[in-house]
């Protein structure tokens, strides 16, 4: 439900707090970007080079390659009983017998060495093997870690954490250099960094830039929408390879790049250490990444939705679902509310609910201060466990292009001058063709404006309006009353809850200026 940049955020598969070392014994190995060893290699401001610094974090950095089995998709068979028909099943993806036909394929990636008995950390995408739908089809056999001095070594996973997109990998290896992570929190933009990896399967790669920004978001939504970017060239295969200060500390995981062409153009981003820390932690003790859960559905407050609320942009989020018997059901929140602060922190586009809310301990007990009607009030929540992420997923619903039968009065004039839509009264037979849940109640899209800030905005045929300007509707007149409400009442942009099929509900801010 989170608004998304216009940004594609690529993932580059080619193929916390203070700085913390990990436990070693008394007199072992240091890591080899311990300040002790980098006191005499970090440059101080503009650096004439950045040799020394290489030398010292390169033998760190790893290549990471994956032997995949591919199950090629079946297709159906058009030349079935003609000459051709044999040459089509040998490359349509099943074999003689007709079972699936399987192929091998290679990714490649970067990780960097965090103990010096072979503890890896990498992006969990470079070694899942799939995402998505292609995920059941694609089984990864074998994982391959390639050092600086080119020994090869075979590795296992320890853990992974797909939301985060971190995983683990051991090797079976001693006397190991590693690195450790630094404190992302005190990054600033402009600061130096280099980016260490292996981009197109090229090997050691090294790049210099800068910070870009920081807390910036690409439009993955969750908590980890949260990215350090940067200018230093990334590229496919940089995945999971690790971004240094100029002290030498690992302050970021490339992970993702913008980039029409594919290649790089000044635009990559990096997992901020302050996130990847805790759960490469975890993961390194066999543990499952436990996270905060409230239980709603949120959307930002973009400049329509703030505008028709009366209240400031960029500040806060609004409540589009609440989750039945979760946390939040529980503390009261509401649809419609306006969470503005959650456990003392100022809910912005740069801390965002999810980042807060993951955070936090599981059972935690947390004030959450939401505007309701214009009024402030403070609820209070005991956060349990976010669930896997397969059973958040919500089903898209039925994308038919039908419209709705029914023989129901016309919408009033002053609806369609004031929105730029048509509407009916959804009856009960109308939301089974529209795929709604039982129960619901609204009125549902029969014709939108082309020209209007409505089709704008998105609104199509078919679309239910549960609510305008926060009051539920169930007929085309109570549409019109709320609409006439909220224009006498001095507002010039009206909120509706509108939903689509079985999708959840969001909220859309609709100029009151009719059609244009």
């Amino acid at each position: 439900m989170r608004y998304a940049y216009a940004v594609t955020g690529a993932l580059l598969l080619g193929g916390a707090t203070a700085t913390v070392a990990l436990q070693q014994p008394l007199g072992a190995q240091v890591a080899q970007n311990a300040p002790s060893q980098m006191a005499a290699v970090a440059p101080r401001g503009a650096p004439m080079s950045f040799a020394d610094l290489t030398a010292k974090l390169q033998p760190a950095v790893v290549n990471i390659s994956t032997t995949q089995k591919v199950q090629v998709p079946q297709q159906q068979n058009p030349f079935a009983g003609t000459p051709f028909g044999e040459l089509f099943r040998r490359f349509g993806g099943s074999d003689e017998n007709g079972q699936p036909v399987t192929r091998e394929a290679t990714s490649l990636g970067s990780g960097f060495i965090v103990s010096a008995d072979g503890y890896i950390v990498t992006n969990n995408h470079v070694i899942a093997g799939g995402s998505g739908r292609s995920a059941a089809r694609v089984t990864v056999s074998s994982i391959t870690v390639t050092l600086a001095d080119r020994k090869e070594y075979t590795a296992r996973v320890i853990g992974r954490d797909p939301v985060s997109d971190l995983a683990v990998l051991k090797i079976d290896a001693t006397n190991l250099p590693f690195v450790q992570f630094g404190d992302s929190t005190r990054t600033r933009v402009g600061d130096w960094v280099l980016a260490i990896g292996n981009p197109f399967a090229l090997g050691g790669t090294v790049t210099a830039g800068i910070v870009s920004a920081i807390h910036r978001s690409i439009g993955q939504q969750g908590a980890y929408d949260r990215y350090i970017q940067t200018d230093a060239a990334i590229n496919q295969g940089n995945s999971g390879g690790p971004m240094f200060d100029l002290n030498g500390n690992v302050i970021g995981i490339n992970t993702a790049i913008f980039s029409p062409s594919g290649g790089n153009v000044g635009i990559g981003f990096a997992i901020p250490a302050e996130q990847a820390k805790p759960v490469v932690e975890q993961l390194m003790k066999g543990q499952r990444v436990r996270r905060g859960y409230l239980g709603v559905v949120i959307q930002p407050m973009t400049d329509d939705i703030a505008a028709s609320l009366n209240l400031p942009k960029d500040r806060g989020e609004i409540v589009a679902r609440v989750e039945p018997g979760q946390p939040a059901a529980r503390a009261g929140l509401q649809q419609g509310d306006v969470i503005v602060r959650v456990n003392n922190q100022d809910i912005t586009p740069e801390n965002t609910l999810s980042f807060i809310v993951a955070g936090l301990p599981v059972g935690a007990r947390v004030p959450i201060e939401v505007v309701r009607q214009g009024k402030r009030t403070t609820l209070n929540a005991v956060l349990t466990e976010r669930p896997p992420e397969d059973q958040l997923a919500v089903n898209d619903g039925d994308d038919s292009d039908s419209l709705p039968d029914a023989d129901e009065p016309a919408s009033p004039q002053s609806l369609r001058g004031a929105l730029g839509v048509s509407i009916q009264a959804l009856t009960p037979a109308i939301a089974q063709q529209l795929g709604l849940a039982q129960g619901t109640r609204g009125v549902v899209i029969t014709n939108v404006d082309p020209s209007s800030d409505a089709a704008n905005k998105g609104l199509q045929p078919r679309d239910v309006i549960l609510g305008i300007a926060q009051r539920p509707v169930t007929s085309p007149a109570e549409a019109a009353a709320a609409v006439d409400a909220a224009k006498k009442a001095g507002f010039k942009t009206v909120l509706l809850l509108v939903q689509r099929g079985n999708r959840p509900a969001r909220y859309i801010g609709i100029d009151l200026a009719g059609s244009k």
